[in-house]
């Protein structure tokens, strides 16, 4: 069996690329075609492929202006000769599934989301863009929507990445989707002892400094509070948050990724302030025992258990959240290390792996249930 699999860029390792691991090792042999392509930016899992670029890799600092190429990767997409393969599985969050596919060529779309800044959050897009971008990408928006509904009907099953995702789906595409968690390194996060965290640790946001990860939230609630806030990561939004921010709220930068367990495992618990697709943060948290704080929409919702291994706060608003760290703080003992890590191994890759080995063989079998 012949696979090819469509990933909208490699640039990075993130969610999306994590996900793409778990096909590189389901598929060994199969291609892999993507827009742009830093190879010093992503595993040697997905180097070890055989790895194309759409003509969208051979334009002027590609892996640095990708996004800027956005209008044109319809017309890359349907220039890729996909013909011989017997499964084509695309990674959709940006342009993937837009491929031509055979009449005998399965098409599988793993969903992260339909592209937000097209649809759910493109007020957002534009409001967060400088005039000359959302001058010219008013213009595009338009016409990137229509063609991205219309691909929807070029893939023969979808699969989101949560209920959440699935919902999104019914609604902008108008097609059903089953769903498949992404998965979280469980072991790597878990720790050796489950040690209750000390009531002066430090609470912890993780995450890219950009507008919708609404960090923002979390610093004006610290500010308020008074309690110590670890932020890790890097963006756009770091200058603007740190001259914001009071003494008891220290920026980390960019961790290592052999830091994060430790920070996580030694920290009071993680803030998770934004609404996203999914959310493999909280996951990781969880995996080293420690509880979330989550803003109550999107993707938390599903790996959350309310009261259990978190809480969740129902306004975007530092206010909100700082009443839910209150009532974490009252009741902290009542959130087991040991509860909240168990909760997470069933986000597993295995777990993953497993289901969606099982739901494609079911696919290719001419099954049109989902296992």
């Amino acid at each position: 069996m012949r696979v090819a699999l469509i990933h909208y860029w490699l640039v990075g390792m993130r969610g999306g690329e994590k996900v793409l691991e778990s096909l590189c090792r389901l598929f060994p042999q199969a291609d892999i075609y993507t827009h742009a392509l830093d190879r010093d930016a992503i595993s040697e899992r997905i180097l070890r492929h055989n790895i194309r670029t759409t003509f969208i890799g051979k334009l002027p600092r590609a892996v640095k202006w990708y996004q800027k190429y956005l209008p044109l990767m319809p017309l890359a997409l349907e220039q890729l000769d996909l013909r011989g393969y017997d499964l084509v599985i695309s990674s959709e969050s940006g342009p993937a599934k837009g491929v031509l596919t055979g009449q005998n060529c399965l098409h599988v779309c793993y969903c992260h989301s339909p592209m937000r800044y097209l649809w759910d959050f493109y007020q957002d897009y534009l409001e967060n863009s400088g005039a000359l971008t959302r001058m010219t990408f008013k213009y595009f928006a338009h016409r990137l929507r229509v063609w991205d509904y219309a691909s929807a009907a070029r893939v023969d099953y979808f699969i989101a990445n949560s209920r959440n995702v699935a919902e999104r789906i019914r609604k902008h595409y108008r097609r059903e989707a089953g769903v498949i968690h992404p998965w979280v390194e469980y072991a790597r996060f878990k720790p050796d002892k489950f040690i209750p965290a000390a009531p002066g640790a430090p609470y912890v946001f993780l995450g890219q400094l950009v507008a919708y990860k609404r960090a923002d939230i979390a610093v004006r609630a610290f500010n308020a509070s008074g309690r110590p806030l670890l932020i890790i990561g890097e963006g756009e939004e770091r200058r603007r948050l740190e001259a914001a921010a009071q003494g008891n709220i220290t920026f980390l930068g960019r961790r290592e990724d052999a830091m994060l367990p430790r920070l996580l495992q030694e920290a009071r618990g993680l803030i998770f302030p934004g609404e996203e697709d999914f959310g493999i943060v909280p996951l990781e948290a969880q995996s080293a025992g420690r509880p979330v704080v989550a803003y109550g929409r999107g993707g938390a919702l599903e790996t959350v258990r309310e009261g259990v291994t978190g809480l969740f706060f129902a306004q975007p608003t530092p206010e909100s959240l700082n009443m839910a760290v209150d009532r974490l703080e009252a009741n902290y003992t009542d959130f087991a290390p040991e509860v909240i890590s168990g909760h997470a191994a069933a986000f597993d890759v295995s777990v993953f792996e497993r289901k969606l080995a099982a739901h494609v063989e079911a696919l290719m079998a001419g099954s049109k249930n989902f296992p």
